[in-house]
């Protein structure tokens, strides 16, 4: 199964936007890595 490509680029801008992180270095996370910092980031009001 692969991951969607929209639900990538919405992880991508959310963490990007919060973190002002670059593409490159949200991309170099590993997938359960960016999505605890999506939890993280919604967790304290993101």
């Amino acid at each position: 199964m692969t991951y969607a490509a929209d639900r990538i680029h919405e992880e991508v801008a959310y963490v990007a936007y919060h973190f002002h992180w670059s593409l490159d270095q949200i991309l170099d996370l590993e997938h359960a890595d960016r999505l605890r910092y999506v939890e993280q980031i919604a967790r304290l009001g993101g």
